[in-house]
């Protein structure tokens, strides 16, 4: 492991992080909201530390492992967090609420521990989407856009941080090109969903703001009420279309952009899977809502169904009412997920298809024991090392869910709270059940801590973190 190397391109990637602080300083001082100093202070000590690094190691030699890869995405993402905590932590929260809400918004998670956003200072609100904006794709991609202009190669980070389908193909020759697609697509997303939101109705900078956290799929908001406080049609069919638009594979984004080939969103199995699978949802909750005396009306439960599946967790109204079957189908939706290559969470689409596939070609084989039966996804033949591997993900996947599921009811938080939140954290949803209904702030440090871990958990995919934490990552 070259450690040297390692610090190096690290503080790189902390130098990039602290720039992001230029941005609440002017939203500070448009607004004069008298926050402008902590950000000052933020920016000076997180780039002095960069800067520090950066000199020290200078002239050592860039070249990367696979192994220096998966260490620098977890230690980054870790730091990261720390980093955005320090806004929070000066602000007046204590350490825990700020790791927790910095955690969560470099995550895009969504999950908050303040309780009244609506007397926040605007630059702090703006910080919070900008956290998620900047986690949505990866902070790392971009510094891959920019580090080979440094004479820094980033092939193995980028095979690390990108994952599912996007992990396994470049969408252009060059690895420094793949990040700028990207990142351009991402950012011309944001900027139509922006102008969109304020011709709906928003002012310019909750049209702003609302467009980085939906966009990247994070579910932050200015307001306590979320997309709700606005209570307009207008603006959650903006929302409803963008959050699918970042549900979907940026793949096909790319190929519809760039390659001209729209129709591939109608022909991809991931896609119609992942509509079928939001359908399905939607009429069995209409249904259960049409027989109870309180469930909620069809424009509620559209616009639900779409921020839960997608992983977003935007709210119109107080879920928390509803009846709980409603409630908890649509969490598990959330279990299922956006589709691999987008910016959402979850299992993942095109894992749980084949999954699906899978299990039915050994079905097959049991009633036909002498058939040739082969995976399918579309025209596409799966083979069984790659339905293994999802499997062992997803078995994976449950136990982690299952210990820190024990870990948090431990701490003394009910079933019902401790189940939906565990599986908002681990799927990067943000909304739960019962207490954590609408925020975080009423369960205990231990209980957050162990939720932000999870947060993080998820936002790797699990593996790329428990891969560090195994002794045979760190033998020779």
């Amino acid at each position: 492991m070259n450690l040297k190397s390692i610090v190096n391109l690290f503080s790189i990637l902390v130098l990039f992080f602290s720039l992001s602080y230029i941005f609440p300083i002017i939203i500070s001082l448009i607004f004069d909201d008298g926050a402008t100093e902590l950000f000052i202070y933020t920016l000076l000590g997180v780039g002095l530390i960069g800067l520090v690094g950066l000199l020290a190691t200078r002239k050592v030699d860039n070249e990367l492992s696979q192994k220096d890869g998966f260490v620098i995405i977890v230690l980054f993402w870790v730091v990261l967090c720390f980093a955005g905590s320090i806004p929070f932590y000066l602000s007046g929260m204590n350490a825990i609420d700020s790791i927790f809400e910095s955690m969560s918004g470099i995550t895009t998670t969504g999950a908050t521990v303040i309780s009244n956003l609506d007397t926040l200072p605007e630059s702090l609100l703006f910080y919070r989407q900008l956290l998620q904006w900047m986690g949505g794709m990866g902070l790392i991609v971009l510094a891959i856009a920019v580090m080979p202009l440094l004479g820094i190669g980033g092939g193995q980070i980028y095979k690390t941080e990108i994952p599912g389908a996007m992990g396994e193909q470049k969408l252009t020759p060059r690895i420094k090109e793949t990040a700028q697609v990207l990142w351009l697509i991402y950012l011309g997303l944001t900027i139509l969903c922006a102008i969109l939101y304020y011709l709906g109705g928003m002012g310019s900078f909750d049209a702003v703001s609302h467009a980085m956290s939906t966009v990247a799929i994070g579910g932050f908001s200015t307001h306590n009420d979320s997309i709700g406080h606005f209570n307009s049609i207008a603006i959650e069919t903006i929302c409803i279309a963008f959050m699918l638009l970042s549900a979907f594979s940026f793949t096909l984004h790319y190929f519809a952009v760039f390659k001209k080939k729209p129709l591939k969103y109608f022909y991809d199995p991931e896609i119609r899977f992942f509509m079928s699978i939001l359908a399905i949802i939607f009429i069995i909750c209409a249904m259960i809502s049409n027989i109870s005396n309180y469930g909620p009306n069809l424009r509620e439960l559209a616009f639900h169904s779409v921020s839960m599946l997608t992983t977003t967790g935007f709210s119109i109204s107080n879920s928390s009412e509803w009846p709980f079957s409603i409630s908890f189908i649509l969490l598990i939706g959330a279990f299922i997920g956006a589709c691999a290559g987008s910016v959402g969470g979850g299992v993942k689409s095109w894992r749980v298809l084949i999954m699906i596939n899978h299990a039915h070609k050994n079905l097959m084989r049991i009633i036909h024991p002498n058939s040739v039966i082969s995976l399918k996804i579309g025209t596409k033949n799966v083979n069984d090392e790659v339905a293994t591997s999802v499997w062992g993900f997803f078995s994976i996947y449950i136990i982690s869910f299952i210990i820190l599921l024990l870990f948090v009811l431990v701490t003394g938080v009910d079933f019902e709270s401790a189940f939906s939140a565990v599986g908002a954290c681990l799927n990067n949803l943000g909304p739960g059940l019962g207490i954590v209904s609408e925020n975080y702030a009423n369960i205990n440090s231990a209980s957050k801590g162990i939720l932000a871990f999870a947060m993080l958990l998820g936002r790797l995919e699990i593996f790329t973190l428990l891969v560090i934490l195994t002794p045979m990552f760190w033998s020779k």
